[in-house]
């Protein structure tokens, strides 16, 4: 929502959950559930372009893909968005990621320009070792040595902002990667670097991991999400160009991902 803001954008940003805090200055927002095509359809008036992310159990609930998707071509919308994920082609098959290739469907059947985005693994999946970091200086995790182009979260929004105000992005397909092929292990030691002090590590087997991530996460999620970490294709550590295509600057390293967030780890 910055970038767009920054760039003048008029914006509108739409969640179930009462208004969240720190909304950019000049955003608009609407109280409303974007699972139903009537809900959404009064916050799309006006919308040239509309930008897709499902969270939380909208991932795998809610009305059919194509109904909200005619909720935003009635109201006129020319170019849709969409995160999706990797694993959306990489695992056509994964039982987890449904929803999201019934999205991807839709929004190519919509009749509009579209984007869709396909993130790898993030590099903010490391705030989840942030408290053992503070407490223990320690990180706790499986799969040590096997390496993947994890992404900077910011990145994937500024392509998704230049897909939303640019022409030259309809019809296109992104794979979003970080730079470098990088590990557990050493993203371990970029923390302890960057702080300036010893961080250990500990690797966990998948069964403790699986234990620890079925706490909070559906088990088909569980166990996709340690077959990609595990075990990954060859395609899932392929290093895309996509991103500095799309920006024309390199994709932010793991490091420069440590730097601008190192406040969550002290």
């Amino acid at each position: 929502m910055q970038l767009l803001t920054e760039a003048d954008e008029e914006v509108v940003a739409v969640s179930r959950r009462p208004q969240p805090a720190g909304l950019a200055a000049g955003v608009r927002w609407a109280q409303t559930d974007i699972g139903a095509a009537a809900g959404l359809r009064p916050a799309l008036d006006g919308a040239r372009a509309l930008f897709l992310l499902l969270g939380g159990e909208l991932n795998s609930r809610g009305e059919s893909p194509a109904s909200l998707l005619d909720s935003a071509t009635d109201a006129g919308v020319e170019r849709i968005v969409l995160v999706s994920s990797q694993v959306s082609a990489t695992r056509p098959e994964a039982l987890s990621h449904a929803r999201l290739r019934e999205f991807e469907s839709a929004v190519r059947a919509a009749g509009r320009d579209f984007t869709i985005l396909r993130p790898g693994g993030f590099a903010s999946n490391a705030f989840a070792w942030a408290e053992t970091v503070r407490t223990k200086c320690t990180i706790f995790a499986p799969f040590g040595d096997v390496a993947l182009p994890v992404i900077d979260p910011s990145d994937i929004a500024a392509v998704a902002a230049a897909a939303l105000r640019e022409d030259g992005h309809a019809d296109h397909v992104y794979e979003l990667t970080g730079p470098e092929l990088i590990s557990p292990r050493e993203q371990a030691a970029v923390i302890s670097e960057a702080l300036g002090e010893e961080v250990a590590f500990v690797e966990l087997a998948r069964e403790e991991a699986h234990a620890r991530m079925a706490q909070f996460m559906p088990e088909q999620v569980v166990t996709g999400t340690l077959d990609v970490l595990g075990v990954p294709l060859p395609a899932e550590q392929k290093i895309s160009p996509d991103v500095a295509a799309v920006l024309h600057r390199p994709a932010n390293s793991f490091g420069e991902w440590v730097a601008h967030n190192l406040p969550a780890f002290r």
